[in-house]
């Protein structure tokens, strides 16, 4: 499903909240199959890719071979 996905995070090197946030709405875009969500649709769009974010932030901070 998510081929095209690039891998964000390199041994070493942190991931920025940036990085996150691109690579959440990335997701939650191939998810939904909406590249731009409906007005009607925003909020819970917008609540999905903060929520991806978060749990990938906790799974880069929960790594054994992470970097600080």
């Amino acid at each position: 499903m998510c081929r095209s996905i690039k891998v964000l995070r390199k041994p070493g090197e942190r991931a920025t909240p940036e990085e996150l946030n691109a690579a959440a709405l990335q997701f939650v875009r191939k998810i939904s199959g909406f590249h731009k969500p409906s007005q009607a649709n925003s909020e819970v769009f917008q609540r999905a890719v903060a929520e991806v974010a978060a749990a990938s932030q906790r799974l880069l901070d929960g790594l054994a071979s992470r970097v600080s």
